[in-house]
């Protein structure tokens, strides 16, 4: 284990808290756990990819960060005028 795959486990334990809000908080709240927890889901596999020494595995998290904000506006044009 080197210190790459530790800090992704680190993160990654970041990412209940974010969960928590999304479940139980209220409508903007959950909006800013869900980026918040995209960013750091996107951290975690970059730090992952750095310590498992593969190269392929970076794709994933340049995938999610560009698609994590798209998510979260189809989300909100979709679903917010419900809560609002």
């Amino acid at each position: 284990m080197n210190v790459w795959l530790i800090g992704a486990t680190v993160l990654a334990c970041g990412l209940l808290p974010c969960l928590y809000v999304c479940l139980r908080g209220p409508l903007p709240d959950s909006i800013v756990a869900l980026e918040l927890a995209s960013a750091t889901a996107t951290l975690v596999l970059l730090l992952l990819a750095e310590g498992f020494h593969r190269d392929s595995y970076f794709t994933l998290p340049i995938v999610l960060a560009g698609l994590a904000i798209v998510g979260t506006m189809v989300f909100v044009r979709f679903l917010g005028e419900r809560f609002l």
